[in-house]
C-alpha cells in the first residue's frame, strides 16, 4: 500500500512509500516523533483514501504531521 506523509501546515509531501505493514508505521507515527531530513514532525490525523488506477481500486494511508 502506498504511505504518504504530509506537512498539515504547508502541504508538502514529506515522504512516500510502499508498505505492507501499514498499522506498524501508523503506530509508529504516532509517537513521540518522526524525524524527516527536513526535521521532526509530530503525528496529527491521518486519511485512508481510495482511488482507482487502470480500473482496479486501490488505497493509500496520508499520514499528516506538524513540524516540532
Amino acid at each position: 500500500m502506498n504511505v504518504i506523509f504530509i506537512d498539515s501546515f504547508s502541504g508538502e509531501e514529506l515522504l512516500h512509500m510502499m508498505s505492507q505493514d501499514v498499522a506498524g508505521i501508523l503506530a509508529a507515527a504516532q509517537g513521540e516523533s518522526v524525524t524527516f531530513p527536513v526535521g521532526h514532525f509530530k503525528y496529527e490525523f491521518h486519511n485512508l483514501d481510495f482511488y482507482e488506477d487502470n480500473g482496479q481500486v486501490r488505497q493509500e494511508l496520508v499520514i499528516y504531521v506538524k513540524k516540532i
